[in-house]
């Protein structure tokens, strides 16, 4: 008997010798703290997109967080109207127009299909009132006598639209149309409705005074007297879901159901973009998950501060050093979990600066890193100009510096 319970304790101590072995693997290792689970999440996350077409966007930085085919060219239905509106504050911007103008609607205007606000030949409504059609009810006739009001005709503003559409580096879009409307060769992908989504919002964020608009009435006045019409909001997430701010809805039969949809949660801003859904609910249920997904993937710093920064050296000019600033606040999305405190910044100005400089000139950058991994940086430019140096005030220079003139 004793020979057997020793023949157990040394089998037992014999097991638990070999169990650091074969236990479950080191940390380094485990599936939770690799690359491995990160790349199982992203594919269980893509398996819940049912769309084909999707893309997530943070607006600040433009990181792009989460995407499925994102570069893949489909008709953008309404979502176009993303690029027409981008263009309305453009000219609003620049004085071109006014929000009180008054517009009148054309007879080509008004025999747009699709949405629309019922815009009569003959009849005028102001830019303000324009826009909320285009924004809260889709309204295709509104956005083509936007276009005619703007540029003369549809054709032109299209072209413009298309220039935009170049500079924001929207690589595989091409606008035929102003609305949206099922067209060959009316193609864009969820990418770069990010990108003009994008632009709108930060640029103009007074398109959430529209985009959130739930209901309201315009009035038509024409020859046949004034009657209302009640706008109601396409963008049935702006009901649905607490964080929702815009930003725009589509849907055709070959472009099925499309969003560009924006949410804020604290100081996170996000946009995600729906291609081709297979209706409506799907197109808000993927809509949804993104943003949720998003907001609870990303935390933002903001440097509260920037640092001072000395002159810097000029060669060759009317003075010796230029005053410098840092560009922009610097801010970074991160997705991983790190911890945001342990941000650094390293200065660099450009050693061999020669005059002459213009103000807003850059001269250097800050650069910033998180565990000594590069993780963005801004530009360090001039707050002067510096013209460069003559004769006469090389002279001057060297009486002052030796003689003390």
């Amino acid at each position: 008997m004793r020979h057997r319970r020793c023949i157990s304790a040394i089998l037992m101590s014999f097991v638990l010798f070999l169990q650091p072995i074969y236990a479950v693997p080191p940390e380094e290792n485990q599936p939770e703290n690799s690359q491995e689970k990160n790349t199982e999440n992203e594919k269980r996350q893509q398996e819940q997109i049912s769309a084909p077409s999707a893309i997530l966007m943070e607006a600040s930085t433009g990181q792009i967080i989460y995407e499925k085919n994102p570069d893949e060219k489909l008709p953008p239905a309404s979502v176009t109207k993303v690029m027409t509106l981008l263009l309305i504050f453009d000219a609003l911007e620049s004085g071109q127009i006014k929000l009180a103008d008054e517009v009148t609607t054309s007879e080509y205007a008004a025999s747009m299909g699709g949405s629309q606000v019922f815009l009569e030949p003959g009849e005028t409504q102001t830019v303000d009132t324009l826009i909320k059609c285009i924004s809260v009810a889709s309204a295709n006739d509104a956005c083509v006598s936007m276009a005619e009001y703007i540029c003369g005709n549809e054709e032109e503003f299209v072209a413009k639209m298309n220039k935009r559409a170049k500079n924001l580096g929207m690589k595989n879009t091409h606008f035929v149309n102003c609305n949206g409307l099922d067209a060959d060769g009316h193609l864009t992908t969820a990418r770069d409705i990010a990108l003009m989504s994008k632009e709108l919002i930060i640029t103009y964020p007074q398109i959430f005074d529209y985009c959130n608009i739930w209901m309201e009435n315009i009035t038509h006045k024409t020859q046949k007297g004034e009657s209302e019409f009640g706008l109601t909001n396409t963008n049935k997430l702006i009901r649905q879901y607490e964080y929702a701010t815009g930003l725009k809805t589509g849907s055709t039969s070959k472009a099925k159901f499309c969003v560009s949809a924006t949410g804020r949660k604290g100081d996170i801003d996000l946009i995600a973009v729906i291609m081709a859904a297979d209706d409506s609910k799907a197109r808000v249920r993927d809509a949804i998950t993104l943003l949720n997904y998003g907001f609870g993937k990303c935390q933002k710093y903001t440097e509260k501060e920037q640092k001072k920064i000395s002159p810097v050296e000029v060669r060759g000019g009317t003075e010796k050093e230029v005053k410098v600033r840092q560009k922009d606040t610097f801010t970074y999305v991160d997705t991983t979990g790190a911890d945001l405190s342990k941000i650094k910044s390293k200065t660099r100005k450009d050693k061999n600066v020669k005059a002459p400089l213009k103000k807003g000139e850059k001269v250097g950058e800050t650069v910033y890193y998180l565990d000594r991994k590069k993780i963005g940086a801004r530009d360090i430019v001039t707050t002067e100009k510096v013209e460069k140096q003559n004769y006469g005030s090389a002279l001057e220079n060297v009486l002052e510096e030796y003689f003390g003139i």
